[in-house]
């Protein structure tokens, strides 16, 4: 599991069950609720905010890589957001994400309590009733980032946030900006590659084309340069063989909303679609829908709600299915069962 979220670079998880869907996607025999035993029992996954300052699960050992690489992101240096957004400077919230560090050390807190903190810390009042505002949740990324915040286990609806130097039961030992970026650089290429400059730029987000530049030319020999479809990619050396020998195979998958294979190939999904408007996956508000894939091709969406004891297994596909796909998503889907601990009603829509 581990292993998979790292290669993954972290899983996403902006709905914590479609983190848990990652994971039963590409694994057999995981067990429900094993996912959430290793982020607040055994603490070796940790909720926080990484690329592009969306909700990650991060395995605990690799937090000190994010945290060098993240903390040389600019993402959240832009004085004219912060100043417009929140009326404050940046020397302001370089003050609130420090406070954010001293009041987590060892300890947990609600939102509202680490307002309060943050405000006897600064002596602030506007900034212990700004972070007690759900309105400003930007303002808690950047110490994330800084590795001064991840979260906590919730009281009921009530989010809580810790420190991971105390959360976590490894050492969380510096890392050298260069060397975390390049690891990180090496890491994506293994999971998206082949990949432009584009697609690194857009998956980390917060960098100039110049740097995402940097981070593939400091890999030096590990990386290959590829053409995709008329433009210049990078793949890693160590794959470039394999993937010019491969034979294709046929698979069938069910992937959840906001699957890391799915938002991978954002930018290039009209190559997988198979002629279904990109509508239909990538949807308004930045929602990603679950997604059947077919030989790795984007061949319909599904949903599945659980009643009782029983899941309810609804798949869409774009065009009529052959036998083979179909019985084999009804595998798919019997195992998703299975993980639920739940009896499978199965319908095809369309």
């Amino acid at each position: 599991m581990l292993a998979v979220a790292s290669r993954l670079c972290g899983l996403h998880a902006q709905v914590m069950s479609s983190a848990e869907l990652t994971l039963w996607a590409r694994l057999e025999g995981l067990n429900r609720g094993t996912v959430q035993r290793a982020l607040w029992q055994d603490r070796t996954l940790v909720k926080t905010w990484a690329a592009r300052g969306t909700l990650h699960l991060l395995p605990a050992a690799d937090l000190p890589e994010w945290h060098a690489a993240l903390r040389t992101s600019r993402r959240y240096r832009r004085p004219a957001f912060w100043k417009r957004t929140y009326g404050i400077t940046l020397d302001e919230l370089d003050r609130v994400t420090e406070a954010i560090a001293v009041a987590l050390d060892g300890r947990v807190m609600t939102r509202e309590e680490l307002a309060t903190e943050v405000g006897r810390i600064t002596g602030s009042a506007a900034f212990r009733t700004g972070l007690a505002q759900g309105g400003w949740g930007t303002i808690l990324k950047p110490a994330a980032f800084a590795g001064h915040l991840c979260f906590a286990p919730s009281v009921g609806q009530r989010v809580r946030f810790t420190r991971p130097e105390g959360w976590v039961k490894s050492q969380l030992a510096s890392l050298d900006s260069k060397i975390a970026t390049a690891d990180l650089t090496r890491r994506f290429l293994g999971a998206y590659g082949p990949a432009t400059y584009e697609d690194l730029r857009r998956w980390w987000g917060g960098a100039s084309m110049a740097t995402i530049k940097q981070w593939i030319a400091a890999l030096g020999e590990e990386v290959t340069e590829v053409d995709l479809d008329g433009s210049t990619a990078w793949i890693l050396t160590a794959l470039a063989r394999g993937l010019r020998e491969a034979k294709a195979t046929k698979s069938v998958s069910l992937v959840p909303a906001f699957d890391q294979y799915v938002i991978g190939v954002s930018r290039h999904a009209e190559h997988l679609l198979a002629g279904a408007p990109r509508s239909r996956v990538y949807r308004p508000q930045g929602w990603v829908s679950p997604v059947l894939l077919v030989n790795g091709f984007m061949q319909g969406t599904w949903r599945h709600e659980i009643k009782g004891n029983r899941v309810e297994v609804v798949i869409e596909p774009f065009s009529k299915m052959p036998p083979w796909v179909r019985r084999a998503a009804a595998l798919e889907a019997e195992r998703l069962a299975s993980f639920l601990d739940c009896e499978l009603d199965l319908a095809w829509k369309g």
